[in-house]
């Protein structure tokens, strides 16, 4: 089997062909993964700072995104072989991942169908960032005519963020440099867009006097983002800014159980949401991906042979 690896401590990402096919266990099923893509996760793990907080069971294979059809069933499923599924791979250690021709995965929480109309190439990129948005919107309870901040808004999460504040009715402002990031989250439904590079809590104070209602923190310094917040505002951010940093503020982590899923897959079919896509890479060519993911406009999407 092909697949992107770790193989020991300290190495790099490389591609291997040498790998056996696993077998699904009694509550999981194979997957034929044919679209994955590059989270942040996934660079963290690759450059080994999930050390500590997760076992790295060498040869590590990565990726946490995919889509593709089920192969094998190992024992009681709600799937059918030949079913097209996608999801997250969730684990409570890196072994083996998505970055390779199969995967097993759980029946429960993480897969769910891919509706008709959905490419695979779509669903292979949705997962992990669609679950990560639509839970920090949840927490942030945005409610029509808020004003929200998005600290991030150009990346995978961030893009979607953006597109489901707006859905909200909330009033969205964007941080993104001047050029074709700005263009990129005005075309995403941003409504105002702030330079993170100059001077942010005072370009977001002019458009905001009073203060924000809501931040999304994916990026940059957590605690300046929070002084933004209007009295009873709210800061959900998925990079460690939580409660005992600021009373307001609440971490996330993108849980993608299967009504998620189902809602982020619902709302691409129907045209709500989309997924953007700044680049694509075949497997082979992931360890360049990794070193291409920072200053990306959307999601860098995987191509599986």
């Amino acid at each position: 089997m092909r697949a992107i690896t770790l193989d020991r401590d300290g190495a790099a990402p490389a591609a291997r062909d040498d790998l056996a096919r696993p077998s699904p266990g009694p509550d999981e099923v194979l997957v034929r993964v044919r679209a994955s893509s590059v989270n942040a996760f996934d660079r963290k793990a690759a450059a080994g700072m999930m050390r500590g907080s997760m076992d790295y069971r060498y040869p590590v294979v990565l990726g946490k995104d995919f889509a593709g059809e089920v192969e094998a069933i190992g024992g009681t499923s709600p799937f059918r072989v030949g079913d097209a599924v996608f999801g997250v791979l969730m684990r409570p250690y890196l072994g083996e991942g998505t970055w390779a021709e199969y995967v097993t995965v759980g029946g429960g929480d993480g897969i769910t169908r891919v509706p008709d109309g959905v490419e695979l190439s779509t669903a292979g990129v949705l997962g992990l960032a669609g679950v990560t948005a639509l839970d920090a919107l949840d927490a942030l309870a945005v409610r029509p005519d808020d004003t929200v901040l998005v600290a991030g808004a150009t990346g995978g999460v961030g893009a979607l963020a953006v597109q489901y504040a707006r859905l909200a009715g909330a009033r969205v402002v964007a941080t993104a440099r001047p050029g074709p990031a700005t263009d990129f989250v005005r075309d995403l439904g941003a409504a105002e867009v702030v330079d993170y590079t100059g001077d942010l809590t005072g370009q977001v104070r002019a458009l905001a006097p009073d203060g924000v209602a809501a931040v999304v923190h994916l990026a940059g310094d957590g605690a300046p983002l929070a002084g933004l917040l209007a009295p009873g505002g709210r800061l959900a951010s998925t990079i460690g800014f939580g409660p005992d940093q600021h009373p307001a503020a609440v971490s996330i982590f993108g849980r993608p159980d299967r009504a998620t899923l189902d809602r982020l897959a619902d709302d691409v079919l129907a045209g709500r949401v989309r997924v953007p896509v700044d680049r694509r890479y075949e497997l082979d060519e992931v360890p360049r991906a990794l070193t291409e993911f920072s200053g990306a406009l959307g999601k860098l999407a995987v191509s599986m042979p």
